[in-house]
């Protein structure tokens, strides 16, 4: 097992494939093989490199803010490689990346961020409300239960359930051939680590976000902000990523699926982000 020592954390990691290296931050209580069929389909022209947010799965560490976890994915990297790589942040992976591209914009060469869960990106009013949701949320979890969480959870980020169309249901198991999803995922029990991990990511990480602050002035990083084709244009996460473009005077990337499209159209998702990669102007 692959570890690195941060701090008072010790991450895992793993790194497959060949090619300019690719970081993917995962969502939610994602681990480093949360998203292995994406991985799949982007090893053959990328070195892919994934890990265990602290305090999930393999890795230790206590609670964290956003800005420690950036500090993480920074020593991560400055380990794996002295060139800028491209990262794509998932939901809290893509807040986590906005961190890192302020503090460390020489280690990234690219931003993906797909649908960031920072809601110090939205006007006053909505920021607020969107804060004191997810307090409510943490705090139905822990009264009642992650059942009763989850379903909170789909509701703000807009998360279809199997079988509806177009996404996944909140990191649960992923949906088969049904709903639009794309045949022969691996699937993602339920099991005691999972569980753990969501305890974890709702117990600590929910804090995180709902004190999370940035100030992108001055942000010398390539970002560029993206959303799943049906996570709805109202909810949470989407609203995110389009105060995201128009903070940085650009266009929303959509790519397949929703909030989870990199579980529940890998094959898709992955061929979109190289068209993505190809369309990109030089930079500056």
């Amino acid at each position: 097992m692959t570890m690195l020592r941060v701090h008072d954390a010790d991450l895992h990691y793993q790194v497959r494939g060949a090619g300019p290296f690719l970081l993917i931050a995962q969502s939610g209580e994602g681990d480093a093989d949360r998203s292995v069929d994406l991985v799949d389909h982007l090893t053959g022209d990328h070195t892919v490199i994934t890990y265990d947010r602290r305090g999930l799965s393999r890795s230790t560490g206590t609670a964290a803010s956003v800005r420690q976890h950036a500090d993480d994915v920074h020593r991560l990297l400055a380990h794996l490689t002295d060139r800028p790589v491209i990262m794509l942040g998932q939901s809290l992976g893509a807040s986590i990346g906005l961190h890192l591209a302020m503090r460390h914009p020489e280690q990234l060469s690219l931003l993906i961020a797909h649908e960031p869960v920072s809601p110090w990106l939205l006007p006053a009013a909505e920021r607020d409300r969107h804060r004191t949701e997810l307090a409510e949320i943490r705090a139905l979890y822990l009264e009642s239960g992650l059942p009763a969480a989850l379903k909170e959870v789909a509701r703000v980020l807009g998360i279809t359930p199997p079988g509806a169309g177009g996404g996944a249901g909140p990191g649960l198991t992923p949906p088969g051939a049904g709903g639009g999803a794309e045949p022969g995922l691996t699937p993602q029990p339920m099991t005691a680590r999972r569980r753990a991990n969501f305890d974890f990511f709702i117990r600590h990480d929910f804090h995180a976000v709902i004190e999370d602050d940035l100030d992108l002035t001055g942000c010398r990083t390539r970002v560029l902000p993206a959303a799943g084709l049906t996570t709805p244009a109202a909810v949470f996460d989407r609203r995110c990523a389009d105060e995201l473009a128009a903070l940085l005077r650009t266009e929303v990337a959509l790519l397949p699926g929703g909030h989870n499209g990199n579980l529940t159209h890998p094959r898709a998702y992955a061929a979109r982000l190289r068209e993505l990669l190809r369309e990109l102007p030089p930079a500056p």
